[in-house]
């Protein structure tokens, strides 16, 4: 909406996790001047998490967000096991990384076709905003092709069920491993489920090939250097042969021109990360250490640095599995070879992982070891600092606690995955915006499109605490002894 002659509001911006706005200040001539993206939620969760026992930590961290529980879930269950100096066993490991692809397959599916990809392609980009959602998605594949989406959607859910009790908040991991084993006829519906997600996966990527890279329109949209494109740096987690890995593996990070930068292991994660902090935004901007805050600029010089499914491709020599190795080689001859900077193509960078995911579930159902009852290695001492480091479906993502000989919490600090991002972000919604808005001349398809700029990378921005800036919406109500409304009090209200 037009705040102003000169000023262009987003508000509340759409298809997102969390709450932020976009603001567009216009010159005298109507042409963009700057742009922000401005997150509006506090977040508190580091402090009020002081005091707790760790231990608690795995179940307390899936409340930062109904997106990415599981993310947190993970991050905290190896945290802990680090304060408390234990290492799970195998099949303790492997079971995590077992619920884990399925909620990877879970957020990569609801964003491919609800939140991001599909509303904006398969519907279009200035389509009626109505029409740019699920509905309109099934609207224009079909009702065949839309149950398939709901089902294998579900079949990653119901994994994530079976294996941490709930799909949303999981109560799985301990310290030392994981709450239960995983009995035979579990195991065989996960094999089954997983084999039925390969194949929609597989089908997901042609979607992608038919409905984009055929489409010329599109493709010249994706490959617009004036809109959507930065020469940043990426990191990713990868394992010891720079393949893609979710679970574990040591981050690395490749410069603009695809050459390593560094690499380095989660407890050494404040040698190298930085966050900056800029007065009218909530989140803070992750950066490289060794390069330096320079400012929302991309290029060598900058230490903004990119995430998720991109960067994890950037980074990355090739995929640990078959078909999604297949679909890395594609991706890069597609686009010219690595490192990749068009920013719209987080979306089939995405579908790619979503592939990896599906045949990590395959291989994991299929291992012998996963069955074995001996899940968990009891911890015997602790340490009292722990730092770990997952691949999250946003980016990578960091939980760093400090407990007393007790196992109470003194300190927690998160770098959660969105944020590696929103510098990135920020550049995107500044480039769409001075290369779409033209003369004052904005309509609401415009808009959507300067959105498109950051829902590629499919922010979540509910790892926060919901607070508007600066104070929260309170209101008390007195009622008396016989249940009536005596007097209600909003804040700034005497």
């Amino acid at each position: 909406m037009l705040k102003g002659e000169r000023v262009i509001e987003i508000k509340p911006v759409t298809r997102l996790e969390g709450h932020a706005k976009i603001e567009i200040f216009l010159d005298d001539r109507g042409n963009v001047e700057d742009a922000y993206f401005q997150i509006v939620e506090l977040r508190g969760f580091e402090e009020f998490c002081k005091g707790r026992p760790v231990e608690e930590m795995p179940r307390l961290t899936t409340r930062l967000c109904g997106v990415c529980p599981w993310a947190h879930h993970i991050a905290s269950s190896k945290a802990v096991d680090d304060v408390f100096d234990v290492e799970p066993p195998p099949a303790g490991k492997k079971l995590r990384e077992l619920g884990y692809c399925a909620h990877f397959l879970e957020s990569h599916l609801e964003h491919i076709y609800a939140l991001g990809f599909a509303p904006d392609f398969l519907v279009g980009p200035k389509s009626a905003a109505k029409k740019r959602n699920i509905f309109g998605v099934i609207e224009k594949v079909g009702a065949k092709i839309g149950k398939e989406v709901i089902k294998n959607r579900a079949y990653a859910v119901k994994i994530e069920e079976m294996l941490g009790g709930k799909s949303t908040h999981p109560v799985y991991g301990v310290p030392g491993g994981v709450s239960h084993s995983l009995k035979e006829e579990d195991r065989k519906d996960i094999l089954s489920m997983g084999e039925a997600l390969v194949e929609f996966c597989l089908f997901t990527l042609k979607v992608v090939d038919d409905y984009v890279l055929k489409n010329r329109e599109y493709l010249d949209l994706i490959l617009d250097k004036d809109m959507y494109y930065h020469e940043t740096y990426y990191i990713g987690l990868v394992d010891e042969r720079n393949r893609v890995n979710f679970y574990e593996g040591e981050h690395r990070v490749v410069d603009p021109g695809g050459r390593e930068f560094t690499r380095f292991k989660a407890k050494d994660y404040l040698k190298h990360i930085r966050e900056h902090v800029e007065p009218w935004t909530y989140l803070k901007f992750p950066y490289l250490k060794n390069v330096g805050w320079k400012g929302i600029v991309e290029g060598p010089d900058s230490g903004i640095v990119r995430a998720a499914p991109l960067a994890r491709l950037n980074v990355a020599d090739g995929m640990a599995t078959p078909r999604a190795q297949e679909a890395y080689e594609k991706f890069f001859d597609a686009l010219g070879g690595k490192p990749v900077h068009y920013t719209l193509t987080f979306h089939w960078a995405r579908a790619v992982e979503a592939l990896y995911a599906a045949e990590r579930i395959v291989e994991l159902a299929k291992d012998p070891e996963i069955t074995d009852v001996k899940v968990r290695e009891i911890p015997t001492g602790i340490k009292g600092e722990g730092v770990a480091a997952i691949a999250a479906p946003r980016g990578s993502l960091i939980h760093h606690y400090v407990a007393d000989k007790n196992g109470l919490i003194e300190k927690v600090n998160l770098i959660v995955a969105t944020a590696f991002n929103y510098g990135g972000m920020c550049l995107s919604i500044k480039k769409a915006a001075k290369a779409l808005i033209k003369e004052f001349n904005v309509d609401e398809g415009i808009l959507n499109m300067v959105e498109m700029a950051f829902r590629a990378y499919d922010p979540c921005f509910s790892c926060a605490t919901h607070f508007l800036p600066g104070q929260m919406p309170m209101e008390i109500d007195i009622i008396t002894c016989g249940g009536k409304l005596y007097k209600r009090l909003q804040r700034g209200t005497p």
